[in-house]
């Protein structure tokens, strides 16, 4: 693609989310779509100037104001996001939003709903497509007061309509226009593939915001959760629904890629697929906070994958389980930060935890919604096999280590977990099965976690057999049931990750520097879901005080909308992909867990 006029990258914490349960887009505090895969999570790029400043492409909205400020937030129980501008000539507000109904039928599209609070302002509008991760070529034309932007190569249109004049400029769509104070003027992209109908500009108008909105209130109040910490769990669940597709049920870790872990460093992966391990845990969130038809669904898409192929670690949104990583040179990378990455060859590494994570969630799916089919059982009975042929192997673990395989604890502990809730199944619903086979597995993983990771010399459970460090993956030890959060081993292991891996309330996964063993170069920052596990785990182990202070201190490091990001830096900026689904259903569970040792407290 041709350049376009140079956009200085922003902070990646400075974005909000809209969504439509399809795809998503990142809306900066100055009013700009620097981010927009669409039509699907998975699909190319049409914005990405988070990625490239000169050639990723953006939509703009440009208040004419001299030196204003700006703040967003979202209309509360929804993903509406407003961002207003303020300056001495007046204030300004835009609403952006991406169209859903239960009852009525939206096409894929962003609407921007601009206002004029106070005094008349100019605004200056610019739809910047760079179709094809920036490789594919367009067309654009000016039929009927309308913009539409064809790429042949991607079978992708981008249709502007708005009800102020919009015009072409070195095929850059364009609008300039005053709104007197109370005015409003409204500007869609509609998203059209090959075939699909429109709506017209008064659909939009009349219908889109209200509906949109009674949309996402409506869904949020079906939450069964009453208690504390309300707010901060409504929002997460908001944007782990976000992450959610509707079509397959499936959720993806995070809707961007390349996203640096490490600025100017090579850690930046592509999240836009469905992890079989932390599309569990969300379910368990949304199974936590009663959000049922979330969790049926991934069910049901997790039941259709089982009987074609045996499971693997991480596939497309659609269940297609071929995923090949590849290095998209011509991303310039967020500050520099390359390679980018297309894909994600985690897809072709053994990681054996996730069948610990499945069965957990079927666990407890058969426990608190409804009972499994038989059939659904022997699916389960299939996975557990594949745990007894391999609890014992190395393998890449839950840090997905690039450099070799290891006997991770965390691995054992999943494979543990397999084993313990299967077995739990099967007596709960008194379906067949080798009791005596998988007991004595069961009693061969414990001993082995209880024994063979102890390192008696640190006191501590460590990251792998034979290694001198922990991780804090461990903490999922007591989270899991495996270990009583006050045996005095436990609270040995503790203290050393409070010792190693905490700074004040922010924890690193592991501490790179000690043996290199992920293969990469560079710091990585600390890792905000094991800041939340720690968090838990204290809430469990006996020091709800400091769990509770801890919690309020870490919501400090989210953004201005309460959304994380995978990992914080040096100075406390998020890094990596963002929002990161794992983050949020970290903290769900963290504040599910105070909020029921703080009532016990208060009786």
């Amino acid at each position: 693609m041709a350049k376009h006029k140079k956009r200085p990258f922003q902070p990646i914490e400075n974005y909000g989310v809209i969504g439509n349960l399809k795809t998503v887009a990142l809306v900066s505090l100055q009013g700009s779509i620097d981010f927009l895969c669409a039509p699907k999570f998975d699909s190319p790029t049409v914005f990405a100037s988070m990625l490239d400043s000169e050639k990723g492409g953006y939509f703009s909205v440009e208040p004419q104001l001299e030196n204003f400020t700006s703040k967003q937030l979202y209309l509360p129980g929804t993903a509406v996001l407003l961002t207003r501008f303020f300056a001495e000539q007046g204030i300004a507000e835009l609403s952006d939003y991406m169209p859903l109904s239960k009852e009525t039928d939206f096409p894929s599209a962003i609407v921007r709903q601009i206002k004029s609070i106070r005094g008349d302002i100019t605004f200056k509008v610019f739809c910047v497509p760079s179709f094809g991760y920036t490789q594919s070529k367009h067309s654009v034309v000016h039929e009927k007061d309308e913009l539409l932007f064809f790429s042949k190569t991607e079978k992708l249109t981008l249709k502007l309509k708005a009800d102020v004049p919009l015009h072409i400029e070195k095929d850059t769509g364009c609008a300039s226009f005053t709104l007197k104070e109370s005015e409003t003027a409204h500007i869609i992209m509609e998203i059209i593939e090959d075939g699909q109908s429109t709506a017209d500009l008064n659909h939009y108008t009349t219908h889109g915001y209200r509906k949109t909105v009674d949309y996402w209130r409506d869904w949020i109040n079906q939450t069964t959760y009453k208690g504390r910490y309300d707010e901060i769990i409504r929002r997460s669940a908001i944007t782990l629904k976000l992450l959610t597709s509707a079509e397959f049920g499936s959720v993806v870790a995070a809707p961007t890629f390349g996203l640096p872990e490490t600025i100017g460093g090579n850690r930046n992966w592509d999240y836009r697929f469905t992890w079989i391990r932390d599309a569990a845990f969300t379910m368990y969130a949304f199974l936590t906070l009663g959000f049922f038809d979330e969790a049926t669904a991934f069910m049901d898409w997790i039941f259709n994958l089982c009987q074609k192929i045996n499971l693997q670690l991480v596939y497309r949104i659609d269940g297609n389980a071929k995923i090949k990583e590849t290095e998209a040179d011509q991303f310039e990378g967020y500050h520099s930060s390359k390679p980018v990455r297309i894909g994600n060859e985690a897809a072709s590494q053994l990681q054996i935890d996730i069948y610990g994570e499945l069965i957990d969630t079927v666990y407890i799916y058969n426990k608190s919604h409804k009972p499994i089919t038989y059939e659904f059982w022997t699916l389960i009975e299939k996975q557990v096999q594949c745990v007894i042929k391999q609890w014992k192997k190395p393998d890449h673990g839950i840090w997905e280590i690039r450099n070799e395989k290891k006997e991770f604890l965390h691995t054992r502990l999943m494979c543990w977990v397999a084993m313990d809730r299967a077995i739990k199944i099967a007596e709960n619903r008194s379906f067949p099965y080798p009791e005596s086979e998988w007991h004595n597995i069961r009693s061969e993983i414990y001993e082995d976690i209880y024994h063979n990771f102890w390192n008696e010399k640190l006191g501590a459970w460590v990251q792998y057999k034979g290694a001198s460090h922990v991780d804090a993956s461990a903490l999922l030890m007591p989270l899991t049931h495996f270990i009583s959060p006050l045996e005095p081993r436990w609270l040995s292991t503790m203290k050393v990750i409070d010792e190693e891996l905490l700074l004040d309330v922010l924890v690193y996964r592991y501490k790179n520097g000690m043996t290199k063993i992920d293969g990469l170069e560079g710091e990585e920052g600390t890792f905000n879901m094991c800041s939340f596990w720690f968090i838990e785990a204290l809430a469990k182990s006996g020091e709800l005080e400091r769990a509770v202070e801890n919690f309020e201190k870490m919501i400090g490091y989210s953004n201005h909308l309460l959304l994380f990001s995978e990992e914080l830096g040096r100075k406390g900026e998020h890094l990596g992909n963002f929002p990161q689904a794992f983050t949020h259903l970290a903290l769900i569970s963290a504040a599910v867990e105070l909020n029921k040792q703080l009532s016990r407290e208060t009786g």
